[in-house]
């Protein structure tokens, strides 16, 4: 492509094309005084194995702004795994995790019914404005939780059968399908729950940004091995669209998107990568977002400690007698009707960066649309987004560009250029400082 390396006076900047990242040494070091004689030295901090002289910290934002005009005049598009590079604020807007009570939560929606008896629950997060319900733990006044007849839309390759019941009614300013989103939990396929403040809190969040969210529930391990979890989470989709629950909620049926982080992650990309055709019928989603996700089942990029929680979960003795770890591998099914996807993973986690990495490659190389941020540190899943409003804004706007925005579900979407850094080493780094880990 256009530079994969540029050179600053000697010694002073320095590109790469492994992790396309740039970072200044601070130009104020701290100088502390030396046991020996008192007098004070500056600091040398390291950054990464790069250092960068004042002259070079000057010159970097000129060089980025020259490779960004010519990465634009050429049209370049990312490749393989390029990757954008995301450094956590060390000072952000976000306290963490925290409930908002402007966002209504209609809790413990029944949408399905296991074979083997199990009631399946959700949550589900309104948009703050245009619902009659006010307190989003209850029903409004006249509902009686009540189940409806739901055999239409039934799908055979689903273990539960749904059950939807009653909940809030629009308002009558307000009767435009809205965008949806379902939601699904982390846990190593085994723990997690949808009302844990973490994953109430971002239901809200998403809320908040205009998508009517569905926060699953789904059968845990080693109780529920492989495929009980997908099945469920499919059947959430499949709930979703039915007549029943657009009227309720207001769902647009053909822009449902999904987000999940670790087991989360590995799930929803299975909604996204799992059949084949348009993304607006049957459990098919439009847009996916996924964090942290262990994808590959196989066995490829795992690390020793993880390697008894996949085998738990897939119901397998060993690695090597286990057909079931192909087949909950999203990377089995990619084709070029996938849906676009968001895939963000730390550079220094529990589940190597090489399952992103591969997972990006391999959509890509079907023809994806796929954005990839890399984030410094060593934060996993949904911890990302804790103190990271860059990331979260990132996030919104995948799901507005590929969900409100979106042209016609059945319609190819080509990938977007500058969505992503272009494969000549340049970075695209939506905040600054340091990094968490």
């Amino acid at each position: 492509m256009l530079l994969t390396r540029l050179t600053s006076h000697s010694n002073s900047l320095r590109w790469s094309r492994t992790t396309r990242e740039i970072e200044p040494r601070r130009l104020n070091p701290g100088r502390a005084p030396t046991p020996r004689t008192g007098s004070a030295r500056p600091t040398r901090p390291r950054v990464e194995g790069m250092r960068l002289n004042s002259r070079a910290v000057r010159a970097s934002g000129v060089v980025a702004t020259v490779v960004t005009a010519l990465m634009l005049v050429a049209g370049c598009t990312p490749t393989g795994d390029d990757a954008e590079v995301n450094t956590p604020p060390t000072r952000p807007a976000f306290p963490g995790f925290a409930t908002d009570p402007d966002v209504p939560v209609v809790a413990d929606q029944i949408y399905g019914t296991a074979q083997d008896g199990t009631q399946l629950k959700l949550d589900v997060c309104l948009p703050p404005t245009g619902y009659d319900t006010k307190d989003g733990q209850t029903l409004p006044e006249g509902a009686d939780g009540s189940a409806a007849d739901a055999d239409a839309d039934a799908d055979d390759s689903a273990s539960p059968t749904a059950d939807p019941s009653t909940g809030p009614t629009p308002t009558a300013a307000g009767d435009v399908p809205q965008p949806a989103i379902v939601m699904v939990h982390g846990g190593s396929w085994a723990r997690g729950d949808k009302a844990e403040i973490t994953w109430r809190s971002l239901c809200q969040w998403l809320a908040k940004a205009g998508y009517v969210v569905a926060n699953v529930d789904y059968r845990l391990a080693p109780q529920h091995t492989f495929p009980a979890a997908i099945d469920d989470v499919q059947q959430a989709v499949r709930w979703m669209r039915l007549d029943a629950q657009q009227k309720r909620f207001r769902i647009d049926p053909k822009r449902i998107g999904a987000f999940g982080g670790s087991a989360g992650g590995n799930l929803v990309s299975l909604l996204g990568t799992k059949g084949s055709g348009p993304t607006d019928e049957n459990a098919r989603v439009s847009a996916v977002v996924e964090l942290s996700g262990p994808i590959d089942l196989t066995g490829v990029a795992v690390t020793p400690d993880f390697v008894p929680v996949q085998l738990a979960y897939l119901g397998c003795a060993s690695e090597e007698d286990c057909p079931a770890a192909k087949e909950a591998s999203a990377t089995s099914y990619i084709d070029a009707t996938d849906p676009p996807f968001f895939v963000a993973h730390s550079i220094r986690e529990r589940i190597p960066l090489e399952q992103a990495n591969r997972f990006v490659t391999k959509l890509r190389a079907k023809g994806v649309d796929t954005t990839f941020v890399k984030v410094k540190g060593a934060l996993h899943s949904i911890a990302m987004l804790a103190d990271n409003d860059p990331l979260r804004a990132r996030i919104v706007e995948f799901f507005d560009t590929k969900l409100r925005d979106a042209p016609p579900a059945a319609e190819p979407v080509a990938p977007a250029p500058g969505d992503d850094t272009a494969d000549d080493g340049t970075v695209v780094e939506p905040g600054a400082g340091a990094g968490q880990g």
